[in-house]
């Protein structure tokens, strides 16, 4: 009796993104780790825990960066939803969403252990951390939306509605700091005189790492986008065969 074997599924283009992705995401993440903690140069205006605690600053402002790219992309896979109705923008919203609120999340703790010795506190309610505090909790409100939605076109359709309306708190974290009497310091632009453990990005080692820290967290948000919206589909897919079977 011959046996049938099943063809083999061809690696196609977007796996072969997936895989380069993270491999590289990987090692930018390494070299993160070695430029943050060894090849930038010391803070001159910071000493003793503070001026350890600063090197975190570059995993915070990368972290910062993914959320950023997360919930910017959200909006333009929502867009585009509601423009062509096609379900796979929706779950780029979704899985942009589910990462960037990951990054949120990573910013808020690495600010913390950054606070403590800066502030002599975890926390402290000030404008930026709870405007960011506020921003992360309104998109985790938004996955937890989608869950009370059965119909799969009508939680695409709030969904994207949502999403849309939720990225209007990510300018409003940006600019707490300066609108607000805040303690956080304001990396770009104008200084903040109110500001507690500032300091001033100066000599090349330190822009550097900053620059790089920025593009390593985009290659490791754009692997990990790639990885969550390519599961969303085939649990779609899964959902529908099971929906057929039944």
């Amino acid at each position: 009796m011959a046996t049938t074997v099943a063809p083999r599924k061809r690696v196609g283009g977007l796996d072969i993104l997936q895989v380069v992705l993270g491999v590289v995401a990987m090692g930018a993440m390494m070299a993160v780790m070695w430029m943050s903690l060894l090849y930038a140069r010391d803070a001159t205006n910071l000493a003793g825990d503070e001026q350890l605690a600063q090197r975190i600053f570059y995993v915070h402002m990368g972290c910062n960066i993914g959320a950023l790219a997360g919930f910017l992309m959200s909006v333009v896979g929502s867009i585009v939803y509601l423009v062509k109705r096609d379900l796979d923008w929706d779950r780029v919203a979704q899985a942009s969403i589910e990462v960037g609120t990951i990054f949120g999340l990573g910013t808020i703790f690495t600010g913390m252990f950054w606070a403590k010795p800066t502030w002599n506190t975890y926390w402290t309610w000030d404008p930026r951390l709870t405007a960011s505090t506020i921003t992360v909790l309104i998109y985790i409100a938004y996955l937890l939306f989608r869950q009370g939605i059965d119909n799969r076109r009508t939680r695409a359709t709030f969904s994207s509605v949502y999403a849309i309306l939720a990225f209007l708190s990510v300018p409003l974290t940006y600019f707490s700091a300066r609108w607000f009497r805040s303690i956080h310091p304001v990396v770009f632009g104008d200084n903040n005189a109110d500001a507690q453990g500032g300091f001033d990005i100066i000599g090349e080692s330190m822009r550097q790492t900053l620059t790089f820290s920025m593009i390593a967290f985009s290659v490791l948000f754009s692997a990990l986008l790639i990885i969550r919206w390519r599961l969303l589909r085939m649990e779609d897919e899964l959902a529908e065969l099971r929906e057929e079977v039944a």
